[in-house]
């Protein structure tokens, strides 16, 4: 069986790798990784640029997993993502060709720019971890995730994501500006490797992540740390800024991320510390603020920070 610290030793081995690759960002990709391993799917919203496609592609190569970059633009048709089926003029029959769905970790590279057509088409995969085609239903590999990529700032010719598909990403990531220090070490690691390509051994074995996941699926939750998440959730409901509140997928993601965290730190038992640094991410996305607040500026990352600093957390938390 696999153990709490066996599975923080081989997480951390893995953001090592991962950071030989890509310069700090270890927040957000401590974060990616625990969603990961809560068997989630994570949206990555910034500015172009800031390497978010590398952190998906570098997770990937660490964890073993077959990777994926579909390139999400206006005519993308729902058959481009999961496949359709072909004639065989050999065979005299259709035969079912599979799309870029069917990998392990599948980078929706700027999501928004695809119509909904093609976005309800990724909605069936990342929640049934299967796909329809022509009435056929045909099952995903298994791990399956999907890290997507969205631009906050261009509107030009995107789609909005529905909230139906925003609430099956477990966390939403802002991956920020790098400090200059850490800007000028991007650029000397490129100058010394002498090429644009890059590359990470593995760290898992085949089948790896599979084992981390169902180890972390072992480790309990106490009912006061439950009754938070869910406080916090039910908070974002009554909170006179929002319209439509987190549903109880989102107290849901709380919980999983929280104990995926507190496996990374070798902990077998979750405090209310993880639920506090996975909740912006995880409740954000799901908020739909009130037209008036929305226009004055507010965001779901303000709402949900103030909430932290006023649900009261559980009196008794093991420490």
């Amino acid at each position: 069986m696999t153990t709490t610290e066996s599975i923080a030793a081989e997480a951390e081995a893995v953001l090592a790798a991962v950071g030989t690759v890509v310069v700090g960002r270890r927040r957000s990709l401590r974060l990616a990784l625990a969603a990961l391993l809560a068997g989630g799917h994570v949206l990555l919203e910034d500015v172009p640029g800031l390497g978010k496609t590398l952190m998906a592609r570098t997770l990937a190569q660490a964890l073993r997993l077959d990777f994926t970059r579909l390139q999400c633009t206006p005519d993308l048709l729902p058959a481009d993502v999961t496949g359709s089926f072909l004639y065989d003029p050999g065979a005299r029959e259709f035969s079912f060709r599979q799309g870029p769905l069917f990998t392990g970790l599948l980078l929706a590279d700027e999501i928004n720019r695809t119509p909904p057509k093609t976005q309800s088409a990724l909605l069936e995969a990342m929640q049934e971890r299967q796909v329809t085609v022509e009435g056929r239903t045909f099952p995903l590999p298994r791990p399956f995730h999907v890290l997507a990529t969205a631009n906050p700032v261009e509107y030009e010719g995107t789609y909005p994501l529905p909230e139906a598909q925003l609430d099956r990403f477990l966390l939403r990531l802002d991956i920020g500006y790098p400090p200059p220090e850490e800007e000028v070490e991007v650029l000397r690691r490129r100058l010394a490797r002498q090429r644009e390509e890059t590359e990470v051994t593995p760290v898992l074995a085949e089948g790896g992540l599979a084992a981390l996941q169902r180890g972390v699926e072992q480790v309990p939750v106490d009912q006061d740390v439950l009754r938070y998440c869910v406080d916090l959730a039910s908070a974002t409901r009554a909170h006179p800024a929002v319209e439509v509140g987190a549903s109880p997928r989102g107290a849901q993601a709380l919980v999983l991320v929280a104990r995926a965290l507190a496996v990374l730190d070798g902990r077998d038992f979750v405090l209310p510390e993880d639920v506090k640094e996975c909740a912006v991410p995880a409740l954000a996305h799901r908020l739909t603020l009130r037209p008036e607040t929305w226009t004055s500026g507010t965001t779901g990352v303000e709402v949900v920070t103030e909430l932290l600093g006023r649900v009261p957390g559980p009196a008794g938390a093991r420490r």
